[in-house]
């Protein structure tokens, strides 16, 4: 096994090789599949761009090209299918880098994967204002959008119709009452804003609000989102960013929500990974807490918040729809920032139980501005195949490819 992994704790996963990425630590990945070749597509983190690598062999991966980004623009994130790939743009915040006065993209792109190492561009949706964050695509014409367009406090749902992707049109929009500030709403709470982004499942849309809640919204007229129920979550967890993710169940009415922990060394309220319950859709609750991660005896630490950087949920794999990755519902694949990656048994959703960890080395160069507190793993999304290899991505080191035992 290559150096890089040495120092690493595990408990029923392997690593299979690491990907450095030419030293651009990736974010939010995606996976396409072209004849017999399979492709890992990686957003970045300080860097504005994208990678390929071809995953074909998963223990050998090979580095493609990078392809540069807008200047001084956020590109975190990115969604693939249908052979068309979207991209994000967003105005970097405070505190990540860039120039807080300079110009920079924003909305997403759409691109065809015809030639898979050489994407073609086809348009752009602009938001005007911030852009857009964790976007979702599974195939089709539209766009399920968190943007924050002029005028808003924070994020909210737009639906992009992209039959004709040279020109990207919205057709819907849909927002926490208090966030059109240029309509004379007067605001909302402090974390109401749409992270997600949505998950659509049928003619419903599944809002992960952070601390407006989790959000139903039935999409059965695609021009005209309506209200169905929300489930708040803060207080008593913490208000940024409550609800991260919200990822429904295709074979029973649950849905996986957790929060996204923010302070390093747990200085802020608690977060949560959990099940919610919609069977009855206008009255969501939640039915299940997952056990939070303890560190191996050998680490000599009482607990991940004694450890730099952040502690505590992030990212989910989500299959979306998509045969190029792995369906199993009794598995969920969380990320928890220094604790590395986590999966979780939920066969019994009254009980979920870990089952097994991989908790990369601390990396050995410091490569963008965080974590402040020391230079320590910050495991931020993974994403599994659906031959079964698992993709996780860190703040300061390239991918690491697993597998479970």
């Amino acid at each position: 096994m290559e150096d890089i992994f040495t120092g690493s704790w595990s408990k029923g996963i392997k690593a299979l090789a690491h990907i450095p990425l030419e030293n651009r630590p990736a974010f939010k990945m995606a996976i396409h599949q072209h004849n017999e070749q399979w492709y890992l597509y990686c957003a970045h983190f300080w860097h504005s761009g994208l990678s390929i690598v071809n995953i074909t062999n998963p223990e050998v991966p090979r580095f493609i090209r990078f392809i540069p980004g807008p200047p001084n623009t956020w590109t975190l994130q990115i969604q693939i299918a249908d052979g068309l790939m979207i991209t994000s743009m967003e105005k970097i915040p405070p505190g990540w880098g860039g120039d807080p006065k300079g110009p920079y993209g924003e909305g997403f792109d759409v691109w065809n994967l015809i030639d898979p190492e050489n994407p073609q561009k086809l348009g752009t949706y602009n938001t005007g204002g911030h852009g857009t964050h964790r976007n979702y695509y599974d195939g089709g014409r539209y766009v399920h959008a968190t943007s924050w367009p002029e005028g808003f406090d924070g994020h909210i749902y737009d639906i992009v119709d992209i039959l004709d992707p040279s020109e990207p049109q919205r057709i819907a929009r849909w927002w926490r009452p208090g966030q059109w500030l240029a309509g004379g709403e007067a605001g909302v709470p402090f974390g109401t804003l749409l992270h997600g982004g949505a998950y659509i499942k049928g003619n419903r849309a599944y809002l992960p609000y952070s601390a407006g809640g989790f959000v139903v919204l039935d999409i059965s007229d695609i021009h005209q989102p309506q209200f169905i129920s929300d489930l708040p979550f803060s207080p008593p967890f913490q208000a940024f960013i409550a609800v991260h993710s919200a990822v429904p169940l295709t074979k029973k009415p649950l849905v996986i929500v957790n929060s996204e922990a923010i302070a390093e060394r747990g200085e802020e309220p608690l977060g949560y990974a959990g099940i919610v319950d919609i069977s009855d859709e206008k009255k969501p609750r939640l039915i299940s807490i997952f056990p939070q991660p303890e560190p191996h005896p050998d680490m000599q630490v009482g607990n991940f918040f004694d450890l730099p950087g952040r502690f505590g949920p992030h990212n989910q794999h989500q299959p979306q729809f998509q045969k190029v990755l792995y369906q199993n519902e009794d598995l969920v694949f969380l990320t928890y920032f220094n604790a590395g990656l986590r999966v979780y048994n939920i066969a019994d959703p009254r009980s979920p139980k870990e089952i097994a960890y991989f908790i990369p080395p601390n990396p050995s160069t410091r490569l963008g501005p965080l974590p402040k507190t020391g230079l320590v793993t910050q495991t931020e999304d993974v994403l599994v195949d659906a031959r079964e290899n698992i993709f996780i991505s860190d703040k300061n080191r390239g991918i690491c490819v697993l597998r479970l035992e």
